[in-house]
């Protein structure tokens, strides 16, 4: 979907995968980071992470490419609204490289296209500081054609993201949403090596 696409689902609100706050795993996971980390939040939607990660003293930086989705994160956000800015996650200009100890996913490598997936991953990995943590909710599922959601495939775990991170922590979790039947959703926590 392109950018004013997204904006318009914003707009009008129609913006199913948001569960209007964070997912419980979440918050165990911000305790258990050491202080002051540098969080990268990418397709940031309303921005619920962001206060969670700010609140526990990290700095965050937040990007969406939708307008609507910034305009909506920054009025949800209100104190931390800075921390939200319109830039293409893909854009190598748009974010400094290796500045970040944490990547956070929520909802944003099932929204993109599966032919970017790669890219993702590579993204990932030279905007990570090393030892970094990529760590979120993945969805797997059923490949599907109709989407976003885009599942990923369990074949996809190990090709896509263990060529550059070690997989620390895997477990399903109760299912904020449901975007499809047979789509599950894992906590993940995934590590980039340390040199």
């Amino acid at each position: 979907m392109k950018p004013e696409e997204w904006s318009q689902r914003y707009r009008e609100g129609r913006t199913g995968w948001d569960i209007g706050g964070c997912p419980p795993e979440l918050a165990p996971f911000i305790a258990s980071l050491p202080p002051a980390r540098n969080v990268l939040i990418p397709g940031c939607g309303k921005g619920h992470e962001v206060a969670a990660f700010r609140e526990a003293g990290h700095s965050v930086v937040a990007v969406d490419y939708a307008e609507g989705a910034v305009e909506a994160a920054r009025r949800n956000l209100a104190e931390y609204a800075d921390c939200v800015r319109l830039a293409d996650f893909f854009d190598e200009s748009a974010l400094p490289p290796a500045a970040f100890d944490i990547c956070y996913e929520r909802t944003f490598l099932c929204a993109i296209p599966v032919k970017w997936r790669r890219d993702f991953a590579r993204r990932v990995d030279t905007l990570l500081r090393p030892g970094g943590r990529l760590a979120g909710l993945f969805l797997y599922g059923d490949p599907e054609p109709d989407g976003p959601p885009f599942p990923l495939s369990g074949n996809e775990r190990g090709s896509l993201l263990g060529a550059r991170f070690t997989l620390l922590h895997s477990r399903p979790t109760g299912s904020s949403f449901k975007p499809l039947p047979e789509a599950r959703e894992f906590w993940e926590v995934w590590q980039k090596p340390s040199a």
